[in-house]
């Protein structure tokens, strides 16, 4: 099992010193001497007043902040959560994600979503009722530009005749591209064009919200495992090979004073056998050193004991 975590900025109104250079620099540094593998940003360019009110968060720019994070670091992986692929042209992305890997040293994986709030669309100028369709397109974009030369794609705003798009990825043959979402849709993308499929824990009320299907249980997760696993043997896909994420329902927050170590290293073994291999582990946003208490007791409690 491996461990990642976000930068905690999931408030509004945030607290300034995680949006600083050295806020950054010490957390991802600190996430990686107590053993995480993966660190990593949201992605929520233009979001509205209604949104931050009803308990939404402020955001960095998810591939400007994991460059500096990665200048601060040497081992650990960096997997924004998540970058909403229809909000930039795909050609974009793949520049992106090429320069992170290559500045990293082969650690960028590119985590995606299709995204759900109208009127980020809206502000970005991006048809919400097109999303689909969107992130489909620039899912065979990002892997052919990465692999590829001479590339044409009659996209549905744009027309690309001829592209290469130099230097290539150090990774090979290209990033890990992990697919986000709860739906069949989600995992059919991960079967087509996916390395690993990030579902997250959703109630009835959540998942109304974003527009996605309920995981509530372990035996909700192991579902959509199960049918994950049979679409990709129908594409001929491995699926051993595809890396799973989510969160532990057992132990409580590593950010409480609670936490149960032992319950949570007990969920960390009914995960390992349904198949997940990366775990988001929650830190607290009110302070850097109260997240860094929390990276400190979890690397002791839970990292160091598997």
């Amino acid at each position: 099992m491996r461990f990642t975590i976000t930068h905690p900025m999931h408030t509004h109104p945030y607290n300034p010193e995680l949006a600083s250079g050295s806020g950054i620099a010490t957390v991802a540094a600190a996430a990686e001497k107590s053993g995480f593998h993966g660190f990593g940003f949201t992605d929520h360019p233009a979001p509205s007043q209604r949104w931050l009110d009803a308990g939404g968060h402020d955001a960095l720019d998810p591939f400007v902040a994991l460059g500096f994070a990665a200048a601060h670091t040497t081992t650990i992986r960096l997997i924004p959560n998540v970058v909403v692929l229809p909000y930039r042209n795909p050609f974009v992305v793949a520049k992106s994600g090429v320069t992170l890997d290559l500045l990293s040293d082969g650690r960028f994986t590119l985590a995606v979503g299709v995204g759900y709030l109208r009127r980020e669309f809206a502000a970005l100028g991006v048809d919400y009722d097109e999303r689909a369709d969107l992130f489909e397109e620039a899912l065979e974009v990002i892997r052919a530009v990465w692999t590829g030369d001479d590339i044409s794609y009659e996209g549905r705003h744009f027309t690309a005749r001829g592209i290469t798009a130099h230097p290539r990825p150090v990774s090979q043959p290209h990033p890990p591209i992990w697919i986000g979402g709860n739906t069949a849709a989600a995992r059919k993308r991960v079967a087509l064009h996916g390395d690993g499929w990030c579902p997250f824990a959703a109630p009835a009320g959540l998942a109304r919200t974003a527009g996605t299907a309920v995981i509530d249980s372990l035996d909700a997760l192991a579902s959509g495992i199960d049918d994950m696993r049979r679409r990709c043997e129908t594409a001929g896909k491995d699926w051993s090979a595809v890396d799973i994420t989510f969160t532990n329902f057992e132990g409580g927050s590593p950010a409480s004073d609670d936490f149960d170590a032992d319950a949570y290293l007990s969920g960390v073994e009914k995960l390992v056998a349904l198949g997940v291999t990366w775990l988001q582990v929650g830190l607290p946003g009110d302070s850097v050193a109260h997240a860094l208490e929390s990276i400190e007791r979890f690397g002791s409690s839970v990292i160091d004991v598997i």
